[in-house]
């Protein structure tokens, strides 16, 4: 709406300035006369007041129905006292005409029709760069939603699968959950084994083992085998819904939160009324000239509203914003730029951003074999296997160029494990339960290992044969090697970092201690994540949260600032003010850097944009008056011009900014 009025009121602000007679004076030239031609003024500058200068009052309204005059009343008072003003100058141009004390003859009177069209023109402008830069969150309830498969197979009391819209589920209803397939809502598993993938909505990286009696969470993903769940909560009562109620309500709190420029527009409102207000008072008093009076208020007014203050904060704002996309940086909301400046703690989900996401072997040791023989072997049987313990016994081997065994004679062992022969032995590859159902003995020589696994909580997997254990894996998530030079950074530059996930003690202990993590908080659900963020923040710090899942929403829009790693979900990226592009963790520190910058920027900016008002309104008040020292309406719209030349300047050299340093 700002973009398409903006294009309409440009050429027609052109025209009205060209044939401005205070235009034509100060620039010495002038524009061919034609019948009507006086005419243009008022009647396209009242096109444009109504037009282009509506949504400012529109809005304006609502800024004093909650009593927070902001940009929006300042530019509104602006307007309309030059528009009154400036049709009352060509209705009645006798009466101002004579108002002209003090002048050898009768002049001209001039009106604000130039000043008010460019005046909104600007302003229109500026709101379409700002609304264009600021990126909303109103996406993540609908990612959020997408989680939720849209049909279920509901089990008949026939033992048959029927498919059904998810809203037609019931509590008590029986479902199928086919291997792969998303679960449609929280319930008690009553038939099958398997294992699902939560990761997106609790944070444990680990697939979580489901049998009968085990509870699931809707929109959670299913692995290899079949669940048949009973259904206890549907619709709003699910989890995931809970969390969708989260992340609005923490939207619309920090929606309330004023922006700088709101803040300066506030002031600078009621500096502007009282100093119009103390100018019409006192021109009254001392000359009795009501048009005189109404003349000086209107400029005081129109000064008061610079140009320059609608581009100030917007220019600065988009070269920010460009600024950071080029460094990897996606910035969605305005204000989560502008409170990075204020940040002490720095608060990460560990998996998918400290870490990488996935499964991958951390310890690997070998007794009675050779190391590549017991790798190509384990690689060998979990060749076929899709469980991501599985895959990262195979990725390990595959990064030591270690080629799998060929086997035969495969058989997968339930909650166990596998078995198959390779080179015409028997071999198996398990968990703790395959070595208790095989009776084996951990070797003295695994025996350290196996302890500094699970001290670690790092999963264990063997590889035995019919009567020994040949080797030992530790499987955890893979911590990113950016991660301990982004905490490192970090410190540096004086900030706190702590660490939320839903993974267990002895886990969240272990990734804390190796990158020196000041604070951590483990097995958190995904409400208490947004808990401990208020937790910091009612100690008086200021919080950026780093996330990257479903888990991670409600903390993401409670922190002060939400970031999103870019290859996380599109919930997580939705609900977040600043979306890493290259899911890098050191990029941290690039915000703090661009938003304490950026700021620095807009208050000079601010200063430009405001700053010879400290002397314009006192002249146009008329307090030199008596010295025979007054402000001409052209020397003010002089300052405005140039004001606003020397901000879109400053702002300019903002993206000579080095983000990498430090």
């Amino acid at each position: 709406m700002m973009r398409n009025r903006f294009f309409v009121v440009l050429p027609l602000t052109v025209l009205v300035v060209l044939y401005s007679p205070m235009v034509q004076a100060w620039l010495g030239f002038t524009m061919p006369e034609f019948p009507g031609s006086n005419l243009i003024a008022p009647v396209v500058g009242s096109f444009i007041f109504f037009y282009g200068g509506l949504p400012f009052l529109g809005m304006a309204r609502q800024e004093l129905t909650r009593r927070q005059p902001g940009m929006m009343t300042l530019i509104s008072v602006a307007i309309v006292a030059a528009y009154l003003y400036s049709i009352a100058i060509f209705f009645f141009p006798t009466a101002a005409t004579g108002a002209m004390v003090g002048m050898s003859g009768a002049a001209p009177a001039m009106d604000f029709f130039w000043e008010l069209a460019t005046l909104i023109t600007v302003m229109l402008l500026g709101h379409w760069i700002e609304l264009r830069s600021v990126g909303q969150a109103q996406g993540a309830l609908r990612e959020l939603a997408r989680l939720l498969p849209d049909t279920a197979e509901r089990i008949l009391p026939s033992g048959e699968a029927q498919t059904v819209d998810v809203s037609q589920l019931r509590a008590g209803n029986r479902v199928l959950i086919r291997p792969g397939a998303s679960i449609p809502a929280d319930g008690v598993v009553f038939q099958g084994e398997s294992s699902v993938n939560e990761s997106m909505i609790t944070g444990e990286s680990r697939p979580v083992d489901k049998a009968q009696g085990a509870r699931v969470i809707a929109g959670t993903v299913n692995g290899s085998g079949s669940l048949r769940v009973e259904v206890e909560q549907v619709g709003e009562g699910t989890a995931l819904a809970g969390i969708m109620r989260l992340v609005e309500d923490a939207q619309k709190s920090q929606s309330r939160a004023q922006t700088l420029a709101q803040r300066a527009a506030f002031y600078l409102t009621i500096i502007a009324i009282a100093a119009g207000a103390l100018t019409l008072v006192g021109w009254l008093v001392l000359t009795g000239q009501v048009s005189e009076a109404v003349k000086n208020m209107v400029t005081v007014l129109v000064i008061a509203c610079p140009h320059a203050l609608g581009l100030a904060v917007p220019l600065v704002i988009a070269i920010s914003t460009t600024l950071s996309a080029r460094n990897g940086l996606l910035v969605r909301q305005r204000i989560a730029l502008e409170s990075a400046k204020d940040l002490n703690t720095i608060i990460f989900d560990k998996t998918g951003t400290l870490t990488k996401g996935e499964q991958g072997v951390v310890a690997f040791s070998a007794a009675g074999i050779g190391e590549t023989d017991a790798l190509r072997i384990a690689a060998g049987l979990e060749g076929d296997s899709e469980h991501m313990l599985a895959q990262a016994i195979r990725r390990f081997a595959q990064d030591r160029g270690v080629a799998p065994a060929s086997v035969s004679r495969f058989e997968s062992l339930a909650g166990r494990g596998v078995k198959a022969e390779a080179e015409g032995k028997a071999y198996y590859v398990g968990g703790p339960r395959l070595i208790e159902q095989l009776g084996l003995a951990l070797p003295p020589a695994l025996e350290s290992a196996k302890r500094d696994a699970e001290s670690a909580g790092q999963s264990v997997i063997y590889l035995t044969s019919e009567t020994e254990i040949l080797a030992l894996f530790a499987i955890a998530d893979v911590i990113r090697e950016e991660s301990r030079a982004a905490v490192r950074q970090l410190h540096d530059m004086g900030l706190k970092v702590a660490m939320l996930t839903g993974d267990s003690e002895p886990v969240a202990r272990a990734v804390a201690k190796e990158l020196d993590i000041d604070t951590y908080f483990a097995q958190v659900l995904p409400e208490h994540k947004a808990d401990k963020v208020r937790e910091l923040q009612r100690g008086g710090d200021k919080v950026a949260m780093v996330g990257d899942g479903v888990n991670d929403a409600p903390a993401l829009v409670t922190a002060d600032v939400g970031i999103a790693i870019g290859a996380g979900t599109d919930v997580a990226i939705e609900s977040a003010g600043i979306i890493l592009v290259r899911s890098n963790p050191l990029d941290i520190a690039k915000i703090v850097r661009l938003s304490r910058a950026t700021y620095r920027k807009m208050i000079q900016n601010l200063v430009w944009a405001t700053g010879y008002n400290v002397v314009a309104i006192p002249l146009a008040m008329g307090i030199l008056a008596p010295l025979g020292v007054t402000l001409d309406p052209a020397v003010g719209a002089l300052f405005m011009s140039v004001s606003t030349v020397v901000v879109a300047f400053n702002a300019q050299l903002l993206r000579r900014l080095d983000l990498n340093a430090a």
